[in-house]
């Protein structure tokens, strides 16, 4: 299928489908001949699972992390999205209802109390969970919130707190180095504990770790410069790890 006909069956603009082309998104043969894109039944596939995640506001970037990883399942892929959409689908509902209620006592046909203004909808945002059940599903976040509740809040935030403090205390080693790669190894053991985290996986959080202000913000209260000397060790310990 030539670029102008996928444009027009898929409803994406010529334009972006060169740009997925140029970052290595998606990438169809190129005739050697003439230097038209010719994409296959393989391409048309992997342009909708890119779509769906578009959908769900993925970046483009991530995107192209989970299609290209080779732990990817398309089937996987495709209940995670769906169990993304139920959810929202569940929230969005819940809220109309709320505001439905909220409607009749403007009109004056009932009388809510503060309590019932807030009822049935939960409009807490959990910003780090929502961005690690953006990079990697709501299921291993729901496994690892229930280890930390067998764990015990207060015994999890107490490993929390003394692994930073004493990796606080060799920030100014190198990331290779034997001290740091030992307590970043029991920052790796321990994030296993309460989920599941590939060398892949931690190196992606090391990386959030400077990217996303508010965790750069969080961990620096330990020591200034210490979110930059973690996501430097995460990625050393995932280069020596990485199958």
């Amino acid at each position: 299928m030539k670029i102008k006909e996928l444009a027009e069956l898929s409803g994406v603009s010529v334009r972006t489908l060169h740009h997925y082309d140029a970052i290595g998104l998606l990438t169809p043969e190129t005739d050697a001949v003439n230097g038209y894109r010719n994409y296959s039944d393989e391409d048309i596939s992997r342009l909708q699972q890119i779509l769906f995640f578009r959908q769900l506001n993925f970046k483009l970037r991530q995107i192209k992390d989970i299609l290209d990883s080779p732990h990817y399942i398309k089937r996987e892929a495709l209940q995670m999205q769906k169990d993304i959409i139920l959810k929202e689908q569940a929230r969005l509902e819940s809220i109309v209802k709320l505001i439905d209620k909220t409607i009749k006592e403007e009109r004056g046909e009932i009388t809510m109390t503060n309590e019932e203004k807030f009822e049935g909808v939960d409009f807490s945002q959990n910003l780090y969970e929502d961005e690690a059940r953006e990079k990697w599903g709501s299921q291993s976040v729901d496994e690892s919130k229930k280890n930390l509740k067998k764990m015990g809040t207060k015994d999890a935030e107490q490993k929390f707190n003394s692994i930073y403090t004493e990796l606080s205390k060799v920030r100014h080693m190198k990331a290779d180095s034997k001290e740091a790669q030992a307590l970043i190894h029991e920052w790796y053991e321990f994030l296993n504990e309460i989920g599941e985290y590939t060398p892949e996986m931690f190196k992606g959080l090391g990386d959030m770790y400077t990217k996303d202000e508010r965790f750069k913000q969080n961990i620096d209260k330990f020591g200034e410069g210490l979110a930059d000397f973690m996501q430097q060790a995460m990625t050393v310990y995932y280069e020596n790890h990485k199958k």
